[in-house]
């Protein structure tokens, strides 16, 4: 299977950790490499990850993490990476045409949930998106979270600004091409460039399944608190494996 993972954004929020978000470590691992070892846990064995600011760095990187891992791994610069994320996604159409994981560079997840997302089935045209049903998670900023509003396994609402919701969008999708035609409508039909608006095109057709977590740890790591949090978050892990 392959993943196409974004990676194209400044992250000015941690800054003071480092010039390229995608590399800054987390107990010494960079958060893309993280996120690269996750997905390998379910057997993806071709990675594209979509490139912006720090592109050279982060080519870099992955060169050097693909003869590590000896697995392919494709950058693929996005010079308008300035814009909104749905537009990283869209870069990525002549590369897959087959079923696909989608995963953040900047999400740290229990890779346990990649394993549950798969078990959902995934009809033809459809997506499936990890939601979190833990509404009361500490380790979501209300702020910035994408919210989701489901019913009988089905996404009927996603955004930022949903007042009515009951699970948060981890980040975390299984999907068929059908994202990227969505995609390309809510840019030319709504003006919308972000993932959501394409994921809202679907989701109004009845084609977004929700596969919910079950008690499984993710966080965006966008903020020196965020960061706080995942490196708590992740020594709990380590010490519940013991």
């Amino acid at each position: 299977m392959k993943c196409l993972i974004i990676a194209a954004g400044k992250g000015s929020r941690l800054q003071l950790r480092g010039n390229s978000k995608p590399l800054i470590p987390v107990f010494g691992v960079p958060l893309i490499e993280r996120v690269i070892r996750s997905a390998m846990a379910v057997n993806v064995d071709e990675f594209f990850v979509v490139t912006g600011y720090q592109n050279e760095n982060v080519t870099s990187f992955l060169k050097d993490l693909s003869r590590q891992l000896k697995i392919p791994i494709r950058a693929i610069f996005n010079e308008d990476w300035q814009q909104e994320n749905g537009i990283s996604v869209l870069k990525a159409r002549d590369y897959i045409q087959e079923p696909f994981l989608l995963l953040m560079s900047d999400h740290i997840f229990d890779p346990n949930t990649l394993h549950e997302l798969m078990e959902v089935p995934l009809p033809h045209g459809e997506i499936n998106l990890a939601v979190d049903r833990a509404i009361d998670n500490p380790s979501v900023n209300l702020d910035d979270v994408t919210r989701v509003k489901i019913k009988k396994g089905k996404v009927l609402e996603i955004g930022k600004g949903l007042t009515n919701y009951n699970g948060f969008d981890t980040g975390i999708f299984l999907c068929t091409p059908s994202i990227f035609e969505a995609l390309e409508q809510s840019t030319e039909q709504h003006d919308n460039t972000t993932l959501s608006g394409g994921v809202c095109i679907l989701a109004s057709q009845g084609r977004v399944n929700a596969a919910e977590f079950s008690g499984k740890f993710w966080i965006d790591v966008d903020d020196p608190e965020a960061m706080r949090q995942a490196e708590n978050i992740l020594l709990n892990y380590l010490s519940d494996s013991f």
